[in-house]
């Protein structure tokens, strides 16, 4: 009798966004202790207490546990500001400005600080592709990698995937990520997570799959990718 396949959906934006959230927490407080905390909750304050809690409470909702709800009142008030927008966008604001506060105080080694939050981050995300693959039956090689990605690829990404022996290559010519770092001139944060986030999902999905990133969309107007499977 053949094995059924599970359909695996992508996670929601709002999951995604609590994880780094919870991450860029953890890194912060374990470096700076109280203090970290200030800075997040400064961050979390300038980013918008509303917003926070409207994606935290999808987020539990989906069964996610975060940290969000730790820097929030019971009853927040307001009105959220970026209702409107797409939900990446939401997550660039969120991580720049958790980012910026300890950039700005700490410089280098707080860059350190933000870019172990997404390297963690990244690791867990890769370590759930690889699983969600294995529950297909499938094994974490590069041609599985990103047909079981996580995160959904909207039309607000535009992409050229080339497939190659033991490698993937891509051109992202236009990230809503980015572009809504660059939009808000919050690239100095962004390229944080742009410099660590591919490396340490692939680290997570299999040690032995390197990335290649040698063009950014803050840098170079495109991001491009070459995702290889070492012996």
């Amino acid at each position: 009798m053949a094995e059924e396949k599970l359909m695996m959906k992508a996670l929601s934006m709002d999951i995604i966004t609590a994880k780094m959230f919870t991450e860029l927490h953890l890194s912060i407080t374990e470096q700076y202790g109280e203090h970290g905390r200030r800075l997040v909750q400064k961050g979390l304050e300038a980013f918008g207490l509303k917003d926070a809690e409207a994606m935290a409470k999808k987020a539990t909702a989906e069964g996610e546990n975060h940290t969000f709800f730790e820097y929030l009142p019971q009853i927040v008030v307001g009105e959220e500001k970026f209702a409107d927008l797409t939900p990446f966008a939401r997550f660039s604001k969120m991580f720049a400005q958790i980012a910026k506060p300890v950039v700005d105080e700490y410089g280098e080694a707080g860059e350190q600080v933000i870019m172990r939050a997404v390297e963690r981050f990244g690791h867990k995300r890769g370590q759930g592709i690889a699983q969600r693959a294995r529950t297909n039956g499938l094994e974490n090689s590069v041609e599985h990698y990103l047909t079981n990605y996580d995160m959904g690829r909207s039309d607000l990404f535009e992409i050229d995937t080339v497939y190659k022996e033991n490698e993937v290559e891509q051109t992202f010519t236009h990230c809503p990520l980015g572009q809504q770092w660059a939009d808000d001139d919050m690239g100095k944060y962004g390229i944080l997570y742009c410099k660590v986030i591919d490396p340490s999902i692939a680290k997570g999905y299999n040690k032995s799959l390197e990335v290649v990133h040698d063009q950014f969309v803050l840098r170079e107007g495109q991001c491009h990718f070459q995702f290889q499977m070492k012996e």
